[in-house]
């Protein structure tokens, strides 16, 4: 219990902690947006890595040569814990909005470092509004923003399981252009989800799969994409099964 108890209060201070710091990141957004970007990333990815280390998270990557470091992508991974968004948003290396559940907007201060962040906000159960967020996901990514999505649409409860990948998650890289990278991401839930409310010390792996671009796929391989980039992840979770 002691390290849930650091985390959560670390999260708790940080957040009132940062108000000062959300109203300069405003003014900075008024004059040069592309600064409140990259310093919005750099607060947030500091607080992230004090959380990861507080709770005695232990991160193997490998494949992070995979990701193009000159242009947005659109990240795809499986979910099976809240340290998913933890872990890999400390690499990237650029700034990265997530696609989450229209909920999160319950949350005070969270919600204001989420949209600073370009986070976009999903309601699964409203078709037109969740077509209105990937037609922002593509204006983020033309902008040179890129996204991270979980297609899953929830976390998995189930370890060594997969849930269905949603096929309009993939319209963000089709209609952009952008690459898609798959992530494969293993023993997160270990972390705290697996033990509730306790946080362990844990070792995760996240690997980054090769990129995939649309323009390079026929016109039957697209419609595949999901099932494709899926069995990707697949295959290489439960190759890393071994390093965890």
């Amino acid at each position: 219990m002691i390290r849930f108890i650091l985390v959560a209060l670390f999260v708790v201070l940080f957040l009132i902690c940062s108000i000062p710091l959300l109203i300069v990141e405003y003014f900075i957004g008024k004059f040069n947006m592309d600064i409140k970007s990259r310093s919005s990333l750099a607060i947030v990815n500091w607080a992230f890595r004090v959380c990861l280390f507080l709770a005695g998270t232990k991160v193997t990557v490998i494949g992070e040569e995979n990701v193009p470091k000159d242009q947005p992508v659109l990240y795809v991974g499986n979910h099976r814990s809240y340290f998913d968004i933890l872990i890999t948003y400390v690499r990237v290396p650029r700034p990265t909005g997530y696609i989450a559940k229209k909920e999160m907007l319950r949350y005070p201060l969270l919600r204001d470092w989420m949209r600073y962040l370009h986070c976009l906000f999903l309601d699964r159960n409203d078709l037109k509004q969740g077509m209105k967020t990937i037609l922002e996901g593509i204006e983020k990514i033309k902008s040179g923003i890129s996204i991270c999505i979980f297609p899953e649409g929830t976390r998995n409860k189930v370890n060594d399981t997969f849930l269905p990948f949603h096929d309009g998650s993939f319209k963000i890289a089709d209609k952009s252009g952008c690459a898609i990278v798959p992530m494969a991401i293993n023993n997160t839930a270990s972390i705290f989800e697996d033990h509730l409310p306790k946080i362990k010390k844990t070792h995760v792996v996240l690997e980054y799969c090769k990129p995939i671009y649309m323009k390079d796929l026929t016109r039957e391989e697209k419609k595949g994409v999901s099932a494709k980039v899926q069995e990707t992840i697949k295959e290489t979770y439960f190759k890393n099964k071994e390093l965890v």
